[in-house]
This record gives structure tokens, sequence and C-alpha cells, in this order.
């Protein structure tokens, strides 16, 4: 075979598939659907919230039960309510809701300590939030770009396992462990001719694919960012900042995007 394989197409239910926001209001009740929009919602931010707790200092165990806590508290309880597509980003939004939640969670912690009686309803009683949990007010605070990178990771993650999920139905599904270096620009140990020996094609072909491969894989951010904003023409805004983050941050891009896949 000397030609690519055909570039896989997304699912229609990719391209259409629901945004956040909706995902916020479908997830408010208790049917078996609102049940279905909370578990993906969770899904979605469950690493940048987490990533943020333990960044402040709390073991693992303490900030999964914090993050369990937060999500069943903030659409449990009905807070999800304040979220407004009109008002600003969805992780803005969700990052103001996370240092409320502790903020809520001190006050209890305080006035237990000192002996006071009822809590009133301030949190929702079913959540494992017991008196025991160590809370500590970190003198050290963690800055709020480290939860914007997390989003960023999270989202590119997303994106890549999208990509990896339309390959695996491609023709020639290796393309996606061959070509996903040229994302991250990590091909030192693999150069086109190698590649495109590997995968059957001419060195031309390849770049072809190469190319295809970056596009999708930019659309694909391109469309999960457009899911966490409420005015379109902000997704380009968003786009400039998300690189910005990555490119501010520091370590093994992309060891860390396949932890949060």
């Amino acid at each position: 075979m000397t030609g690519s394989s055909p570039t896989p197409r997304p699912t229609p239910n990719a391209v259409f598939a629901p945004t956040r926001w909706t995902l916020v209001q479908r997830a408010r009740g208790a049917t078996p659907e609102a049940r279905a929009a909370l578990s993906e919602l969770c899904e979605a931010y469950w690493q940048p919230v987490f990533r943020f707790l333990r960044r402040e200092g709390r073991d693992e165990d303490t900030a999964r039960e914090l993050t369990q806590g937060f999500f069943a508290h903030l659409l449990g309880r009905g807070d999800i309510d304040a979220a407004d597509p009109a008002r600003g980003r969805f992780r803005t939004y969700l990052l103001g809701a996370v240092k409320h939640y502790l903020a809520d969670l001190r006050r209890r912690e305080g006035r237990l300590k000192r002996g006071g009686g009822d809590l009133g309803e301030s949190l929702d009683a079913g959540t494992d939030t017991s008196p025991g949990l160590q809370l500590p007010d970190h003198s050290a605070v963690v800055p709020d770009s480290y939860f914007d990178r997390e989003w960023a990771l999270a989202v590119m993650a997303r994106a890549l396992s999208a990509l990896q999920a339309e390959y695996a139905g491609a023709v020639n599904p290796e393309q996606f462990d061959v070509l996903k270096p040229w994302l991250v620009g990590e091909t030192e140990a693999l150069s086109q001719g190698d590649a495109a020996r590997r995968l059957g094609m001419t060195e031309g072909a390849l770049k072809v694919a190469v190319h295809r491969f970056r596009r999708r894989f930019r659309e694909l951010v391109r469309r999960d960012i457009a899911q966490t904003v409420g005015d379109v023409p902000a997704v380009a805004e968003e786009l400039r900042y998300l690189v910005e983050v990555l490119r501010s941050g520091f370590g093994d891009r992309r060891s860390e995007i396949e932890d949060r896949k």
C-alpha cells in the first residue's frame, strides 16, 4: 500500500454532543437522564478539582473525599442554578464554587471545635464530611492558574481520547499510535521515513496524514472549549488562553495528558 488510509470521520453523535452548559441543565433533578448528565459532568471536571485540592497539600484520600463531597453538594442541593453561561466560563464558576465550598467546610469545622450548636443547612448532611475530616487553612495559597492548567490538560486529554476513538474505527488504526508524537513534537525517536514505512505509506502521504491528524485534534479541542463558554466568539480567546496556560507549565506535557485520559 502506497497511499494513506482514509482519515476517520467523526460520528454524528460526536459532532452534535451536548454542551457542558446543556449538561448542567440536564443534571438537575432525579431522573435517569439527570443522573447520566451528572455523571458525565463530574467525570469531565473531576481531575481539575481533585488535583487543585491535592496541590493545596491534602493527602489523596482527603482530596478525593472533598472532590466527591463538592460535586454532591454543588449539584445535589441545586447550587448549580447559579451557573449562567451569560456570566462567564464554566471553569471560572467552578473554581469559585470550590473555594466557597471549602470556606463553608472550614466555618463548619471552626464552629464544631468551639462547641457550636446547630449547623443549619449550610452543607448537605448526606455528604461524608464528618468533623474528623482535616481541612487546614493553608498559608500558601494555590494560584488560580494551577486550576486553569489542570483544566487545560483535562481538555487536551478528552480531545486525545476522542481522536483515539475515531482512529480506532479507521482502515489502519495503527495510525493513531504512530502519529501521536507529532502532536507535541516528541518525534526524536521516529523519523517521518520510519513512520511512513511502518504505516505502508510514502513520505508525502505521511505528511498529509500528520497534517490531518493535527487539524482534527485542534478541532476536537476547539469543540470541547466551545462547550465550556456561553459566548461563541469567546472560543478563540479561550483557546489562546489554553495554549498560554500550557506553555507556562513545566514537565512532560505528553505524560501529564496521558495521566488524565
